[in-house]
């Protein structure tokens, strides 16, 4: 597998820089009892004793935060750091069942001294997963994030957790292929000819493509080796664009996001804020 020099000198992307982590309010939605006076969320299997609403809560990490809000008949969650705007429950092709907004964060690239961000992202997952989380109950956010074994827990699940990427600028699809291609290949030791063909699927979705800022592209876990790929400049998918079909390739892509040096420690911290108030 080879690794291109030119994407990690130049936009290593997802490639992992030191960076502060914003507090990111996460809008969760959370199930309540009559006598619990905050809103209901969309995790019902949590109470059956229940009524909808929503739970907005921060981060703890930082100054910046996000809102949110109504437009039409859809409820967002706002990434403030990119302005970036979340559904908070979203249908995505492949999967059974709605999913919703665990955390949000971006990807911010280092230039000499500043700052640019590449991305905004957003954590969502199918809400029967936390039922498989109760060994984690009443840890706070910051010990759920020093466990990577709760996150591999979160991969292991038979269960879609799907990841939705922003572009808050324009990058050429090779670019953000070989910045990927960087960061998933130290995290396989041996490439099987499985996984070669995997990412040669894979890479073959970005190549010669040109990827404009507010393109979308979602990465969806269907099982720990089966994930599908869509990637849409026209709002959310209904297709897929491709099925990689490989354990190593799709646990090396969720570890470069929620391992233990995460290429967006906003995101991951923020994921672990939302599990924490969830597991309560």
């Amino acid at each position: 597998m080879a690794m291109s020099m030119c994407s990690t000198q130049a936009w290593n992307i997802l490639h992992h820089f030191p960076l502060k982590s914003p507090n990111h309010p996460v809008s969760l939605p959370f199930y309540k009892t009559h006598s619990d006076f905050s809103p209901l969320s969309t995790f019902p299997h949590l109470n059956n004793n229940s009524t909808p609403t929503h739970l907005s809560f921060k981060a703890s990490s930082s100054s910046s935060s996000s809102s949110s809000f109504s437009f039409g008949s859809a409820e967002y969650t706002e990434e403030t750091a990119t302005k970036e705007k979340f559904q908070r429950s979203l249908s995505l092709p492949g999967c059974s069942t709605s999913l919703s907004l665990l955390g949000t964060g971006y990807r911010e690239k280092v230039f000499a001294i500043i700052g640019v961000k590449v991305y905004a992202a957003g954590l969502y997952v199918n809400p029967s997963i936390l039922s498989t989380l109760s060994t984690w109950k009443g840890q706070s956010a910051s010990e759920i994030q020093e466990n990577s074994a709760l996150f591999s827990s979160i991969f292991q699940a038979p269960l879609e957790k799907s990841l939705q990427i922003v572009l808050v600028r324009d990058i050429d699809g090779k670019t953000f292929w070989d910045a990927l291609d960087d960061a998933i290949s130290p995290r396989i030791k041996t490439a099987t000819p499985v996984d070669e063909s995997a990412l040669s699927t894979f890479r073959s979705i970005f190549q010669g493509r040109s990827l404009k800022k507010g393109t979308l592209i979602f990465l969806t876990w269907l099982n720990p080796s089966k994930m599908l790929v869509c990637v849409s400049s026209d709002g959310i998918p209904s297709s897929v664009d491709a099925t990689i079909e490989s354990e190593n390739v799709t646990s090396a892509l969720f570890d470069v996001f929620f391992g233990d040096a995460p290429v967006s420690p906003s995101l991951k911290n923020s994921a672990a804020n939302g599990l924490a108030t969830i597991l309560k």
